[in-house]
């Protein structure tokens, strides 16, 4: 049984009929840049082969039912109620990043009404593969087609964004939502997180003999929250201190000079992190565009040692993922994600597949972490109607 006819079925058994259509939109995994979008700089995500459906109709009534098939009970799924009018930041729940959609949508004045959506997912929920962000654009997309709108795919996932920032309360840049809704297949999206300017930047591995491993460690450590604004703070005060409106206004040739005006080290390691990424993040459009792609490897593994060294964001599941990978012949790899846990890219030739999944496998059991969860992706395409 297809996944469309799982979706519209479990509709039909929550809400007594069919639904009008279904909306489809993926999660990403980040090639490079990584923090960069919170300091205006540059990012490199692609789509996965992972994706949230929402499976929707309208209601006359001004209510909002949702389910999902990952929240149900003895395999029925129930629905979340709640009404257009009372939505508010601050709701708790998983439903909230959807009813967080509809909430923004109104609040920019999109005539939009009562609507019964259905969620099914694949993509991997903890893993730091923009689960919530592929939750997000897909219920947006399907908002804007039932009630005729016509809000570009941007438009629509800056909305996304601010329902997970102001409703939900979660501060993300606005590469997740992007990345889910103008990824096409075949290729990373290079985005400049300040302009939203993008630019579609060629990513098939398989002729060159290649393949990209997403390994899912399976562990998020608390840290990562509390961390998270740390490190947002010191970037600010990175900017601050050197005088310009965020670190990506740095000129990467006086790098040096300007790292060296921050008497704080710890302070300093956290600029020096998004500075020397943000040079990464271009190495990679230039050797991806030039056809380069086996040296594109070692511009991830110098992002990870940034990552685990300056801006302190890995942790031992994450070094062992790349430490073994790149001792059992990968190309490159590196923690993606907010770290402390999530996942890691591992860029590996086709016939190495085998070794470095085996490899990374038995350094997990040796160390008692639980197994983890080894995918090979291809760049896929961004949210559309599917159904």
């Amino acid at each position: 049984m297809s996944k469309l006819t799982v979706s519209a079925e479990a509709f039909r058994r929550v809400f007594g009929r069919s639904p009008e259509g279904i909306w489809s939109a993926p999660g990403r995994v980040n090639l490079i840049g990584e923090f960069t979008d919170y300091n205006d700089g540059f990012v490199l995500p692609l789509a996965l082969p992972y994706a949230t459906r929402a499976a929707a109709a309208r209601r006359d009534d001004g209510l909002v039912r949702v389910s999902s098939a990952q929240r149900s009970e003895g395999g029925r799924a129930s629905a979340v109620e709640a009404r257009l009018d009372k939505l508010e930041p601050g709701m708790s729940g998983w439903a909230s990043y959807a009813l967080g959609v509809l909430w923004a949508m109104r609040k920019a004045g999109a005539a939009i009404g009562g609507v019964e959506l259905h969620i099914d997912t694949d993509v991997p929920i903890g893993a730091g593969l923009s689960s919530s962000a592929a939750l997000e654009c897909s219920v947006a997309l399907a908002l804007q087609d039932l009630y005729g709108l016509s809000l570009s795919l941007q438009d629509l996932a800056c909305l996304a964004q601010q329902a997970e920032n102001e409703f939900v309360g979660v501060p993300t840049g606005i590469m997740d939502q992007t990345a889910s809704m103008r990824c096409q297949a075949g290729h990373a999206l290079f985005l400049d997180t300040r302009s939203l300017e993008v630019r579609q930047v060629p990513f098939d591995l398989e002729p060159s003999g290649l393949t990209l491993l997403v390994v899912n460690t399976g562990v998020k450590h608390a840290l990562g929250n509390s961390a998270y604004a740390e490190r947002r703070r010191d970037c600010l005060r990175a900017a601050a201190e050197l005088g310009v409106p965020a670190l990506r206004d740095v000129d990467p040739e006086k790098m040096d000079a300007a790292l060296a005006q921050i008497v704080d080290d710890v302070v300093m390691r956290r600029a020096r992190h998004i500075l020397t990424e943000q040079v990464r993040v271009l190495e990679v459009v230039r050797l991806l565009e030039a056809g380069l792609l086996a040296e594109v490897g070692p511009v991830l593994s110098a992002g990870h040692r940034s990552l685990r060294y300056d801006f302190e964001v890995s942790c031992a599941e994450l070094d062992t993922v790349v430490d073994v990978a790149l001792a059992s012949g990968a190309l490159g790899a590196r923690m993606t994600g907010g770290g402390f846990g999530g996942s890691a890219v591992v860029l590996v030739a086709l016939g190495a597949v085998e070794a470095v999944t085996k490899a990374v496998s038995a350094a997990f059991a040796a160390q008692e972490f639980a197994p983890p969860e080894v995918m090979a992706v291809a760049a896929s395409a961004g949210a559309s109607r599917v159904g």
